[in-house]
């Protein structure tokens, strides 16, 4: 279901129109020396279900929550202020896609961003002015 603000953000993106070419002209050169760097289908397909779970606002806010150190399924419930079902839930998606990774200590299961990768994403990402 669409909220009126994102109708209203719809139609404030399909009012601007992106330029074109005024003439259909291909620069072979370019084209061919770009093509060996396009995403396969395949890679692309991949890229975007990771996108994907990343597009979840709980989802964000329980890496940003990893971001610094690694907690317990009960910390990141109460911090996130989600149950620990559904906390569980997302960091299940989270670690079917290697973002996250867990270890356990005693009846304690702790989680933390899967590699530095994640991190970098994450950081890059919440830096950026938008």
């Amino acid at each position: 279901m669409n909220t009126p603000k994102r109708k209203q953000d719809l139609n404030l993106l399909q009012s601007f129109d992106a330029p074109t070419c005024d003439t259909h002209l291909v620069h072979l050169d370019n084209v061919r020396s770009t093509q060996a760097q396009i995403l396969s289908t395949d890679k692309a397909k991949q890229m975007a279900e990771v996108f994907g779970i990343l597009a979840d606002p709980n989802r964000l806010r329980l890496i940003s929550a990893l971001a610094d150190q690694e907690l317990c399924v009960c910390d990141l419930a109460a911090l996130i202020k989600m149950t620990e079902s559904a906390v569980s839930h997302q960091l299940r998606l989270l670690k079917a896609m290697r973002l996250v990774s867990y270890r356990r200590e005693g009846k304690n299961v702790y989680y933390s961003l899967a590699d530095s990768h994640v991190i970098n994403l994450y950081r890059s990402t919440v830096t950026c002015t938008f």
